[in-house]
């Protein structure tokens, strides 16, 4: 029942070339930066793993956690509502080359496609997008009046998640803005790898307190100062970092 291991690179050893990966973010207070950086790390290494589909609130910014990913050509497609955030440079480049795909999702319609995917709801209906290019050839049936478009769930083979605190079950506390995808995500993937502030033992977390149950975490790593996406690109840094 000891989900945790011992460092990062173990960590990410789950994800292999090709898989749907979910990534928590909105925010520094969600971004498993750390996560990020060790699958680059093992690419660099071993040249896996590629082609992987991406599922996150925007395409990264600046030169560190996604954009990186991106930057290193480890990404087929990625599944995002905001591909244009403060410096989506990377991604932007990369897609009028055509080295990567998107597919565009209105922000709730992503939040609410991934939470079917973890209750196990094949499809469900939402006015959002109606009459725009996002619903081309998506079913539209009518409800008391009013059009709605079919969506479907969003599953993954693996979900890289941030959260403040852990213990060794898996059970996990979120920092503020970091309750919005990581929660949702760890229920949508056949494997959720969460990097914590600090690891507990279990029962010191109050039961009423925990957001994400043990049952959707299957591996927890202790990150005690983690990275922030904000104060790293106001750093300018990149990843990995380039020679002098």
């Amino acid at each position: 029942m000891d989900k945790t291991v011992s460092d990062l690179a173990t960590a990410v050893a789950v994800v292999e070339d090709g898989m749907t990966v979910m990534i928590g973010g909105f925010g520094g207070s969600g971004a498993p930066i750390e996560l990020i950086h060790a699958l680059i790390d093992r690419f660099n290494a071993t040249g896996s793993p590629k082609d992987l589909t991406v599922v996150n609130n925007n395409a990264g910014n600046g030169h560190v956690g996604l954009a990186a990913l991106i930057e290193q050509g480890m990404v087929r497609k990625l599944i995002c509502s905001f591909p244009r955030s403060a410096d989506p440079k990377v991604f932007t480049e990369r897609y009028l080359a055509g080295q990567i795909e998107l597919e565009l999702v209105p922000q709730g319609t992503l939040a609410e496609r991934i939470r079917a995917g973890g209750a196990g709801i094949p499809a469900f209906y939402t006015p959002t997008s109606y009459g725009t290019d996002l619903a081309k050839g998506k079913p539209v049936e009518e409800f008391d009046g009013r059009p709605y478009v079919r969506e479907r769930w969003l599953k993954a083979d693996v979900a890289l998640i941030k959260a403040y605190e852990g213990d060794r079950l898996g059970n996990l506390v979120f920092n503020k803005a970091a309750r919005n995808f990581n929660p949702l995500m760890a229920t949508a993937a056949a494997v959720t790898v969460a990097q914590v502030s600090q690891i507990v033992e279990p029962g010191t977390i109050d039961p009423e307190a925990v957001v994400t149950p043990g049952i959707f975490v299957q591996r927890v790593v202790a990150v005690a100062d983690p990275a922030q996406e904000e104060d790293l690109n106001r750093a300018n840094a990149v990843y990995p970092p380039r020679a002098a």
